[in-house]
């Protein structure tokens, strides 16, 4: 059994101003993933270029950042919301979708690509595999906060976590940082250079993501005012087989064009 090492979720402070690693992760985590675009521009003849890339990247983080906090809102917590609106823009006290981020990351993408003249499915392969550094960072974040911890275990690295009731639990967050994360990444970069037809890398980024989040979701606690539906699901687990379902139908039916 492993005590969490409790650290302090805000770096340091300015006046009002707390800087936080949560905080930190997301610029890391969009860091990383603009850095790793511009390296395969500069690898490969791409239709679109640094300033699109640029202007991409600002809707991008922009939806990202919208939907994750409306995601959260819609999927797991609408009633407290509902009882206490103005919580909506208190972020500092947590509550982002994966989920959601990627649906306001896509639906910015696509009407920015598409006003562009671009090839969607050909700037989606080129960004969707920057994107897992910034997850497993995420995640990262996620374990500082000593948050959405895992289920009571035993196994050796077991951890007690602040808030976890004093239980051992599964640190969670660290085995979707690397299955999310590193080995996902991994995975994607490698198949870049090898992909049949455009929109397969996007579509194998949904298909994996999902199947790697329900395996995790398997050993973490669920969200407590949601529990499981039907005595099984966890809400991750539902949206992340929407994901896996959409992959499929981009990798496997969608129409050609």
């Amino acid at each position: 059994m492993i005590q969490h090492p409790n650290i302090d979720p805000v770096i340091f402070k300015i006046g009002p101003l707390a800087v936080r690693w949560y905080g930190l992760m997301y610029v890391f985590g969009f860091a990383s993933s603009y850095l790793l675009a511009l390296h395969q521009l500069k690898k490969k003849t791409w239709k679109i270029d640094r300033t699109q890339l640029d202007d991409l990247y600002f809707y991008l983080i922009l939806g990202l950042i919208i939907g994750a906090r409306l995601g959260y809102i819609l999927f797991y917590n609408l009633s407290f919301y509902l009882a206490n609106p103005l919580e909506i823009f208190v972020l500092w006290h947590g509550g982002m979708s994966f989920h959601g981020g990627l649906i306001g990351a896509f639906l910015a993408g696509y009407i920015i690509i598409r006003k562009r003249g671009l090839n969607f499915f050909e700037v989606a392969d080129l960004i969707v595999p920057t994107c897992p550094p910034g997850l497993m960072f995420g995640r990262i974040g996620n374990f500082i906060n000593g948050e959405l911890f895992g289920k009571p275990s035993n196994v050796p690295w077991a951890m007690v976590f602040p808030q976890g009731g004093g239980v051992a639990r599964h640190p969670s967050q660290l085995y979707e940082a690397g299955l999310e994360g590193l080995v996902l990444f991994a995975i994607l970069w490698i198949y870049k250079d090898r992909k049949k037809k455009e929109g397969d890398v996007l579509a194998l980024f949904l298909i994996l993501y999902g199947a790697f989040r329900i395996i995790c979701e398997l050993f973490r606690e669920p969200d407590a005012q949601l529990g499981y539906f039907l005595g099984v699901l966890s809400m991750g687990q539902i949206l992340s087989l929407l994901m896996v379902g959409l992959g499929l139908f981009l990798k496997y039916a969608r129409p050609k064009g």
